[in-house]
């Protein structure tokens, strides 16, 4: 299992606001069919497999220049577990509050 977290930054546009790349971005990773959580500062994917995210991300990303971004600052964190099927980004949160809960 692969849970990623992605956050893309388009520089050189003509206004402060990213929600429109955000949402082009967002229906790439849609379409890619995985799994994705939106949150204020990136985009947590989950996938079966490294490769499924870097398809969805470099979709995602492109969608960003389709928009007229002339570049893009692009951050990727990737945590893929082999010792555990079925790791969902769900068992990761609940995994730490449970822990924050028992202090």
């Amino acid at each position: 299992m692969v849970v990623a977290e992605i956050s893309i930054i388009p520089i050189g546009t003509e206004t402060t606001s990213v929600s429109r790349y955000v949402s082009a971005a967002l229906k790439e990773i849609e379409a890619s069919g995985l799994k994705y959580s939106l949150g204020p500062m990136g985009t947590t994917i989950e996938a079966d497999s490294i490769d499924e995210v870097y398809a969805a991300i470099a979709r995602a990303q492109a969608a960003v220049f389709d928009l007229g971004a002339r570049r893009a600052y692009t951050i990727l964190k990737i945590d893929e577990r082999r010792d555990v099927e079925d790791r969902s980004m769900e068992d990761m949160v609940r995994s730490a509050e449970e822990g924050i809960a028992a202090r």
